[in-house]
């Protein structure tokens, strides 16, 4: 794992609710979620779980029966989220993308929101979620804003994540499709996400 973006944002992981309006974006996860159809008894992973407001959200959505594998590079942010969230449903890793302490086909569905542009590699990333995923598994690569504010947030930020930029949605669309994904959606507008589907064959 790339030692000064963990250091930023363990430093960071206190101050992450506050920057936020809590419940308007409890809300738009909420929409966003019942859109993408999450529900039932899956198991979907959040990748880059941050301080756990997508984890709570997505076991909203879920049945007793379902879980959640949250992971993040930074060890404050998970610890902050697991005190937060507080259900047995959750399986809490300090994790990089490129190494996930999972086995091969354990989940439903990777939920990947505000987190693209700090991996340091994207082609790795995408073929350890293809290992991961279930055959018919889907990944969403999720921004809540635009990518032109994304990158002018990133772009002024002090510190490591100063150059993580996210590249325009099709760029995604095409790295997935190289890592033996079938894309299903793409939009790079108001908000930015890619959807894409394990293949059943593999």
């Amino acid at each position: 794992m790339d030692a000064g973006r963990v250091a930023f944002f363990d430093a960071i992981a206190p101050c992450w609710d506050g920057w936020h309006d809590l419940p308007r974006l409890a809300a738009q996860l909420e929409a966003g979620l019942a859109e993408l159809g999450v529900g039932g008894e899956e198991a979907v992973l959040d990748l880059g779980c941050g301080t756990g407001n997508l984890t709570a959200a997505l076991l909203a959505r879920l049945s007793p029966a379902g879980r959640v594998v949250a992971v993040d590079i930074a060890p404050r942010m998970v610890a902050l989220a697991r005190a937060k969230v507080g259900d047995d449903r959750v399986r809490w890793w300090v994790a990089a993308a490129e190494a996930l302490p999972l086995p091969q086909a354990c989940v439903d569905r990777v939920v990947a929101l505000a987190v693209w542009p700090h991996l340091g590699d994207r082609e790795g990333a995408a073929a350890e979620l293809l290992r991961v995923l279930r055959p018919g598994g889907a990944v969403h690569i999720w921004h809540l804003m635009a990518r032109e504010e994304v990158n002018r947030i990133h772009g002024s930020a002090d510190g490591p994540i100063r150059g993580d930029l996210l590249p325009p949605a099709a760029e995604t669309a095409a790295l997935l499709a190289r890592a033996g994904f079938a894309v299903q959606h793409v939009e790079d507008g108001e908000r930015y996400l890619v959807t894409a589907r394990a293949g059943e064959g593999r």
